[in-house]
């Protein structure tokens, strides 16, 4: 499981020219679910994420997390996350989850989200999703699970 996130300003969502969701300041979360990947992984970068200390303090160090600034967090599937591109010039995508289950453990990421008190949002898993940000920093991390 991967989760690109980055610190946002704000974000949208938009599917079929009509805005979806969006928040405002706090972190937008690209979330790769690959084979094999369990709730297991699911609960621990959802920790992970609100736990993560990436937005300022007062002295101008990322001392913060999206709880302490009471943030919103939008969540967006995104299996290209898990392409391979080593070999040749097309990338594979054999590490990517079924459909089927990777959208059940989506929702479960979004519900350990929920569940920790912070406000989330998220995309319709599997649509053509454009993705609007302003990328505040730009301040950008890969977890890994």
């Amino acid at each position: 499981m991967k989760c690109l996130i980055q610190r946002v300003k704000r974000a949208s969502v938009t599917i079929e020219n009509r805005e979806y969701s969006n928040i405002g300041h706090g972190i937008l979360i690209f979330l790769g679910i690959e084979k094999g990947d369990t709730e297991s992984e699911c609960k621990y970068l959802a920790d992970k994420v609100v736990r993560l200390r990436i937005f300022e303090d007062e002295f101008e160090k990322m001392n913060k997390s999206i709880k302490d600034i009471s943030g919103e967090v939008l969540v967006v599937s995104q299996f290209t996350l898990c392409s391979d591109c080593k070999k040749g010039t097309r990338p594979s995508f054999d590490n990517a989850e079924k459909p089927e289950i990777a959208a059940k453990l989506y929702e479960a990421f979004v519900t350990f989200i929920n569940d920790l008190n912070v406000n989330v949002k998220t995309g319709k898993f599997g649509a053509n999703m454009d993705i609007e940000l302003i990328n505040d920093g730009p301040v950008t991390f890969m977890l890994k699970k």
